[in-house]
């Protein structure tokens, strides 16, 4: 029979788990688990049995699975009681100037591991968001400590890695993750978690994710939580993003309505909803490529399109610029019937 103690142990566990992100709830734990990438998880596990682990440079964009697969990596390698001395992860929260590379990284690497054989692994994660003299100093640190130190750069932009870095570690990009990878998983959680899951939530997700696997399982738990039921609906009211039939809307009214009329409109749908200029731009860009329009004026009106959607990064007035999007879509509307 178990002690109180015991099963008071055990509770603040149970609770623990109860109560983490989904995301890292349901982080994949080993290599097996990943669900994308088969011929690069395959190359590393060839790597780690043969006892050839290179170093690695991991990037692609976000929720892609790239710091789950390097963990993966990392349990895989080490046991629970010598993870912590022969694992040292680092995340662009932590500082990244010149000192942490002279400092923590420097000694961790150095030190060599007594009654243990095997390399120790360094995980710098965001590493994209090292300053330039860190990746310098870096480069050096590589190269003197790789008898008994392996290195895993990870980052978004391969392009902000200086290429004296590049070409000391073996690379591999993540891309975006495909629907039919994403389902699967998606509908496991669903079922752990005892969700009201719709078809067309389920299609809203995944669109809205764009391939980003972290970021669909916020958005679920999110509106899991916010309306206990999943559909497109919720789904796009929770992401504070467009509706289709919104979208519809503002497109017919600025295309068959007067100017006064279609700004009036449009100005009150976004004040109902709290949509921002910047999505209704980008889903009517969608819209655009697939309605029927002669190729001069598509031309007219992506230009003009472009220029909005610049002028609203650099911080402009909204309500300016929605009446200067509104102005496009009429003088397309004009093109049109002239050409007809």
């Amino acid at each position: 029979m178990e002690t109180p103690a015991k099963q008071e142990q055990q509770q603040p566990a149970a609770a623990k788990i109860r109560n983490l992100p989904w995301v890292e709830k349901y982080r994949p734990q080993t290599l097996n688990d990943l669900i994308s990438h088969r011929d690069i998880l395959s190359t590393i596990q060839k790597f780690i049995s043969e006892d050839r682990l290179p170093h690695l440079l991991l990037y692609g964009p976000p929720g892609t699975g790239k710091t789950s697969t390097i963990l993966a990596c990392a349990k895989q390698l080490y046991k629970d009681k010598e993870f912590g001395s022969m694992v040292l992860e680092l995340n662009a929260s932590d500082d990244r100037g010149i000192d942490i590379v002279r400092g923590p990284i420097l000694s961790f690497a150095s030190t060599r591991t007594i009654f243990k054989k095997g390399f120790k692994l360094v995980i710098l994660d965001e590493a994209d968001a090292m300053t330039q003299d860190a990746q310098n100093a870096l480069r050096r640190v590589i190269e003197k400590f790789t008898e008994n130190t392996r290195f895993c750069l990870i980052c978004n932009y391969l392009s902000k890695i200086i290429p004296a870095l590049q070409s000391r570690c073996t690379r591999f990009r993540f891309g975006p993750l495909s629907p039919e990878l994403m389902v699967p998983r998606l509908e496991h959680v669903v079922e752990e978690e005892q969700v009201d899951l719709s078809e067309d939530g389920m299609k809203a997700l995944v669109t809205l994710s764009s391939g980003d696997m972290r970021r669909a399982l916020n958005i679920l738990q999110s509106t899991n939580m916010a309306f206990g039921k999943v559909t497109e609906e919720t789904v796009y009211t929770c992401t504070g993003h467009p509706l289709k039939s919104d979208i519809a809307n503002i497109l017919d009214w600025m295309l068959n309505q007067d100017f006064t009329t279609a700004y009036r409109n449009i100005t009150e749908l976004k004040t109902l909803k709290g949509l921002a200029l910047q999505d209704i731009l980008t889903e009517i860009h969608l819209f655009v490529h697939r309605v029927d329009f002669p190729s001069s004026v598509r031309v007219h009106l992506l230009t003009k399109m472009a220029d909005i959607e610049y002028r609203l990064s650099v911080g402009t007035n909204e309500k300016i610029q929605l009446s200067s999007l509104i102005a496009a879509f009429q003088v397309t509307r004009d093109l049109i019937v002239t050409e007809a």
